[in-house]
């Protein structure tokens, strides 16, 4: 596509904009390979159009919040559009939210309409899966911008909602070319999106990829082997993952991974947790460093760093330099600390006006300028960031700091395994214990596990981080996000009587 509006415009004019030059091109697929829905930049267009019109008659006006609980599928995508034709802020949550979690969400935003819902505490509601006809107009609206292009749900590290509301408003910042080229976005390319909508990552990647004028194909949730499928079917250009998609893919038959053609793939990044090198490396063998990218950075966009493969062989473990604003080392003093040295990792966004965005329903932990999202880690001689995990999920024994996340790296390169979390238990002696809870893989017996698990790690852990009990389960520790909530794994596994609640 090499036509271009003459000014940056509004989000809602721009998806006219590619009605009107691209309109018989393929804009957003949702489905597997044996089952799916397209719809052309024109189908999508009237279909936001239509919605927009709805959200109207229900009462949205300019600046309303209206929460989006559907889940992966064509009606989200169409919604969240939606909210920018008529001035609204879209607010993704899951649709398989607790009835008093969701509740509690709707609160905080006081959203104006919850769609993918039959009721939701006397609001206005649009049920799941529904759809404008044709009885209503699908022309274009009068052109509007959204204050807030998004407002995500998260819980953090406190498990308590909070919204991240967007500090840009629904308008393009910069020329399609460029929009999204660092996740592999490109016009004419097709980007795979296997994760919730409901998470910023393929949240953001979805609508970027959308309004760059390329195909976006969402999966209804992810699956390891449809994800391979999808990629060679669909020929993919640009993948997200996170590294619990990647662990679940590797740890398939060889005769069934490697029977898919992956050389569509001009970039794959992944991103939103930690990533054992071991994991690291095998998919650099598998689809090329100069495919496999690493992103790091938060919802609250102040900052954010990038890296290819091949500089992450050069800077091994690195997360990679800051591609936006600015990150430091900080002591718990508010000392700067030099390369090398372990301390809080602290962002502040630079050539901004505004905020990169505002919370509601929390506080930003501040020193100035400067914010932390709560992740502990350092930065070499190069300015390469390395992270070791989240302050608020270290496990203190004996006065020694131990990273949960270490330890899921080793249990994660045993083929007995398929999800691990690593929390820390009350004891008197030491303060804490390592407790590792476990899924074990497909047709693995917990019959005399621990003992194999034990003998696993004694080649890849000093002694103290070795977790001294173990917790066999059957459900994922993830969510298809590479979300684990270890505060809460913890908190359901100690007494009240233990202090809880400390």
């Amino acid at each position: 596509m090499t036509e271009q509006p003459p000014t940056l415009p509004s989000h809602a004019a721009h998806l006219t904009f590619l009605a009107e030059t691209i309109g018989d091109e393929a804009a957003l697929t949702v489905g597997t390979t044996d089952q799916s829905e397209t719809l052309t930049f024109a189908e999508f267009d009237v279909a936001a159009n239509r919605m927009g019109r709805h959200l109207l008659s229900l009462g949205v006006e300019h600046g309303d919040f209206v929460t989006i609980a559907e889940p992966n599928s064509i009606e989200f995508v169409v919604a969240f559009a939606a909210c920018w034709k008529v001035g609204a802020i879209p607010q993704p949550v899951s649709s398989r939210l607790p009835t008093r979690e969701l509740e509690a969400i709707i609160d905080l935003a006081d959203a104006k309409v919850v769609v993918g819902v039959e009721e939701a505490g006397g609001r206005q509601t649009v049920p799941l899966g529904f759809r404008p006809g044709d009885e209503i107009d699908g022309s274009p609206l009068p052109d509007t911008v959204s204050p807030a292009w998004k407002a995500p749900t998260s819980g953090g590290s406190t498990g308590r909602p909070k919204l991240i509301v967007s500090g840009d408003p629904s308008r393009l910042s910069v020329g399609t070319e460029s929009l999204g080229k660092a996740f592999g976005v490109r016009p004419g390319g097709t980007m795979l999106i296997p994760g919730p909508l409901y998470h910023n990552g393929p949240l953001s990647w979805s609508l970027v990829n959308l309004l760059a004028g390329a195909h976006t194909v969402v999966l209804p949730r992810f699956n390891a082997e449809g994800t391979l499928a999808a990629i060679e079917h669909f020929n993919t250009t640009a993948l997200y993952l996170v590294p619990t998609m990647m662990q679940r893919m590797w740890k398939l038959e060889d005769d069934v991974k490697f029977s898919y053609d992956l050389s569509s793939l001009e970039r794959a990044v992944h991103l939103a947790e930690p990533c054992p090198q071991w994991l690291k490396d095998v998919w650099l063998d598998w689809i090329g460093p100069e495919v496999l990218w690493e992103l790091y950075g938060g919802t609250e966009g102040q900052s954010a760093t990038m890296l290819s493969g091949t500089e992450w062989l050069a800077h091994r473990g690195s997360v990679g330099r800051p591609i936006s604003g600015e990150i430091r080392i900080f002591d718990d003093d508010g000392n700067e600390l030099p390369a090398g040295e372990t301390g809080g990792v602290w962002m502040r966004a630079v050539g901004r006006d505004t905020p990169t965005y505002h919370y509601l329903g929390a506080e930003a932990e501040k020193m100035g300028d400067w914010e932390c999202l709560g992740d502990i880690g350092w930065m070499d001689e190069d300015g390469y960031l390395y992270l070791a995990d989240r302050r608020s999920d270290m496990i203190l024994v004996g006065g020694a700091n131990i990273y949960p996340a270490e330890i899921e790296a080793a249990l994660g390169e045993s083929p007995l395994v398929q999800s691990s979390a690593a929390i820390g238990l009350p004891d008197e002696d030491k303060g804490s214990t390592v407790h590792a809870i476990v899924q074990p893989a497909a047709g693995v017996s917990t019959d005399g596990l621990e003992a194999q698990l034990l003998e696993f790690l004694a080649d890849r852990l000093v002694r103290y981080k070795i977790p001294r009990t173990f917790e066999f389960v059957d459900e994922p520790l993830r969510d298809d996000a590479g979300k684990v909530r270890r505060k809460q794994l913890r908190a359901d596994r100690v007494e009240p009587t233990t202090g809880a609640s400390s």
